[in-house]
């Protein structure tokens, strides 16, 4: 079992502005795509390959997909992202410097975070990816987010 909240402490002057909650509506909304793509690859490839039975494609990817959403559905739809004055402190013991975030940008449900040297972060299944984007965006200028 990993951590899906912030547990690494604030410094002295720091303090949370906002919370990202994982949304979990959003969550079965990106899942139901998933399962939409995957069932019609999996038709596609058995049509492509001659099988009489590509129905079976639709079967394939809708159980597969539905597999991992129910696995995972408790781990991902309970993480929480903080933001301070200073870092964006995530699940894992991950926190980023706010000074030190290069690039800020929207993956379907999802805003992910790219630092100077390279790593990224998601932050998953927001249900306002723009907002939640805006509102880094303003703490990265020195706003209250």
């Amino acid at each position: 079992m990993y951590d899906l909240t912030p547990t690494i402490d604030l410094t002295p002057g720091e303090e949370v502005i906002a919370s990202f909650h994982a949304d979990r509506p959003t969550y079965w909304r990106d899942m139901a795509t998933m399962a939409a793509v995957a069932m019609a690859v999996g038709m596609a490839i058995l049509w492509a390959m001659g099988n009489p039975h590509i129905w079976t494609g639709a079967v394939g990817g809708l159980a597969a997909v539905a597999l991992r959403a129910f696995y995972i559905a408790s781990d991902e739809v309970n993480v929480r992202w903080d933001l301070t004055n200073r870092r964006l402190l995530g699940p894992q013991g991950r926190a980023v410097r706010l000074g030190e975030i290069k690039m800020i940008r929207t993956l379907g449900s999802a805003v992910q975070l790219v630092t100077h040297s390279g790593d990224k972060h998601l932050l998953k299944y927001q249900a306002d990816r723009n907002a939640t984007k805006a509102r880094i965006e303003r703490a990265i200028a020195g706003g209250r987010g």
